[in-house]
């Protein structure tokens, strides 16, 4: 199976410039492996000013994370191909280091990885790296807390308020 920019787009809420992976190198069920050009690019939707700050690289994460997710679920015996994720969100982003201070300054494809660390039914935590895919130039890695299903969430606050 290909998992390229029309795979991810069929199966993450990321549509458009805003799907920022290419093509997924290699997963299995703890990591998986991602690159991109989509730094370099002038048209970058995350550009601000003229350039791409390496905080910007969260997202690049996140979005692995996503594709992750979706592999997961699609990769079960009993889960419908057409089914697409419902929109989760990033809970929070941990002991997160910066090794660069830009990501559009690399003139080289990025590499995004991303490690399950811990898994719930509705909450997922990823460990996560971003470098230069050849140099292996690190950019920026910590860990990151994924809700799944946001819908989940603001359900169980609205029961809580009744």
């Amino acid at each position: 199976m290909i998992i390229d920019r029309e795979w991810m787009t069929a199966h993450i809420p990321h549509q458009g410039d805003m799907c920022l992976l290419d093509r997924v190198e290699s997963w299995d069920a703890a990591r998986m492996i991602a690159v991109t050009a989509s730094h370099l690019s002038p048209t970058n939707p995350l550009r601000a000013h003229g350039r791409l700050g390496a905080a910007n690289g969260i997202e690049y994460a996140a979005q692995a994370m996503a594709v992750h997710t979706a592999l997961l679920m699609t990769s079960k015996a009993d889960a419908p191909v057409t089914e697409r994720p419902t929109a989760g969100f990033l809970a929070s982003v941990r002991n997160t280091t910066f090794h660069a201070a830009r990501l559009d300054d690399l003139d080289e494809s990025l590499q995004v990885e991303v490690t399950l660390t811990h898994s719930e039914p509705n909450c997922i935590l990823y460990q996560f790296a971003v470098r230069g895919q050849h140099s292996q130039k690190p950019l920026l890695d910590g860990r990151a807390t994924v809700i799944i299903d946001a819908s989940m969430v603001t359900d169980n606050m609205k029961g809580s308020a009744a």
